[in-house]
């Protein structure tokens, strides 16, 4: 019987565990911390009652993608919960703007940017199955809807500054630069847009869920079917290479390219080596943990019924404090995410004290205390916020990366958004999750479609290897 490892089980591990399992392979997945879930693990961190996401909180690209049509993860206890808001961005005096999941109600709320709006993402958004389809994969690809991929393209392309400029107020700048600020890239840098135009378009589509109970709830299912499938899984254990991993005929490594390297040691081609330790890691997170009385209490309100809320202030605030951050240095004013999952998923809180979820850019590896800066700057759009937090729970950049050591320099999506490994990551090939070794693969955050919980990477990654198995003849089970 063919016999696979993984190792990791982040949502790509176990993605790639499932896939491999359903086709009658023999898997086996490794991990190092004591719980699987990687980026999708869930801990009361402050009070107890308070379930806190620890990392990824919200999933507008894990709805509806080949792999979640391909395993109905609901039967194992996966339900996706909306906010009413999928995203808002308070400015300061009170005013702010809002998107939500309808393009025409984002549009009509933005009074005079509402048509420029509605150009950019109403298109999108009734097209968007059909564009996803296409940057679900691996760039180097025939495209099935090579029109529609183009014009998306053509806007995912642009500087967001470039972008934003078909905004005219404050507002509307403001609620693009919230969105395009998850690239952590500069906003002058090309294909800044990008992160940006599909986010804010999935919003329109697909909304930004949560998953009922927390995102480890995520982790839960994929393991659930994985047992039906025969998969087993172990914790606690640490793999440096693959000497450890005996006749394996599969391997499937949900880990850093550099780590990839590492356990793939002398065994990889010269070519892929260098592209693995040239891996270009972006900024870092620092993030905070609150427990709050009776939520966060917005001026601007759709923001206290927005999910996510993009605290930063204007366009060209925002810009600046992501320019500084690439530079090294720490703004005084960060780009913070506060994520309220609590507002969909109301399990999540104690009574009426509610676990609130931010971060902030930092530059990379950074170890100072910014938990005053993001204090401030959520202080500013609602005042007496601090007041009402009675706990806190803290992760510096450099924590991060003990929590989860794909999170280089506190990483978290695992890869620099610059133009070159946006498109190809994590090297320029054919096939991506190849590694060079016969039946040796790369299928973590740092190969496409990149960053998230919607597990594509370990799906491609799985299906690369079972074309090959295929073609050498080798039978699954």
């Amino acid at each position: 019987m063919t016999k696979a490892v993984v190792v990791g089980s982040g949502p790509n591990g176990l993605a790639a565990a499932l896939t491999l399992a359903a086709e009658g392979v023999e898997v086996e997945v490794l991990e190092a911390a004591p719980t699987i879930g990687g980026g999708t693990r869930t801990s009361e961190l402050t009070l107890p009652g308070l379930l806190h996401d620890e990392c990824s909180g919200f999933h507008p690209l894990a709805v509806d993608t080949p792999f979640a049509r391909r395993f109905d993860l609901s039967r194992h206890g996966l339900r996706w919960r909306w906010p009413e808001v999928q995203y808002s961005h308070p400015l300061d005096g009170g005013g702010g703007a809002a998107a939500w999941r309808s393009p025409d109600a984002t549009a009509a709320a933005l009074g005079a940017d509402g048509r420029a709006w509605r150009q950019v993402f109403g298109w999108l958004t009734s097209r968007f199955d059909d564009i996803a389809e296409d940057f679900l994969r691996p760039m180097l690809h025939l495209p099935a809807h090579p029109v529609k991929l183009a014009r998306f393209g053509a806007l995912a392309a642009l500087p967001a500054t470039a972008l934003a400029s078909r905004w005219s107020t404050p507002q509307g700048r403001a609620l693009f630069a919230g969105v395009a600020a998850h690239a952590l890239r500069p906003f002058a840098s090309p294909m800044s847009s990008a992160i940006g135009v599909a986010l804010g378009t999935a919003a329109h589509r697909y909304g930004w869920p949560v998953a009922e109970g927390g995102s480890a709830a995520i982790a839960r299912a994929l393991a659930g079917l994985l047992a039906e499938h025969g998969g087993k899984v172990r914790t606690g254990i640490t793999v440096t290479s693959l000497d450890e991993l005996g006749s394996a005929d599969v391997v499937m490594l949900d880990v850093a390219p550099s780590a990839a390297a590492r356990i793939a040691g002398e065994r990889l081609p010269p070519r892929v080596r260098r592209a693995l330790t040239r891996y270009r890691h972006g900024p870092g997170v620092f993030k905070v943990e609150f427990a709050v009385r009776e939520g966060v209490p917005w001026q601007h309100e759709e923001s206290r019924h927005a999910g996510t809320v993009h605290v930063g202030g204007s366009l060209a605030e925002i810009a600046a404090a992501e320019r500084e951050v690439h530079r090294g240095r720490m703004p005084t004013r960060p780009f913070v995410l506060v994520g309220q999952q609590y507002l969909a998923d109301p399990s999540r809180a104690a009574g009426d004290v509610v676990p609130v979820y931010a971060y902030a850019h930092v530059p990379q590896g950074w170890a100072a205390d910014a938990t005053v800066a993001i204090e401030r700057q959520i202080e500013r759009f609602a005042p007496g916020f601090r007041d009402r937090v009675l706990a806190r729970h803290v992760r510096s950049a450099r924590q991060l990366q003990e929590y989860n050591p794909n999170y280089v320099g506190g990483d978290v999506v695992t890869g620099a958004n610059d133009a070159l490994q946006l498109v190809f990551r994590p090297r320029v090939a054919l096939d991506p999750y190849r590694l060079g070794v016969p039946g040796v693969y790369l299928c973590s955050a740092a190969t496409p479609p990149g960053a998230g919980a919607h597990g594509m990477c370990g799906y491609n990654a799985a299906r690369s290897a079972l074309r090959e198995l295929r073609g050498k003849g080798a039978g699954c089970s």
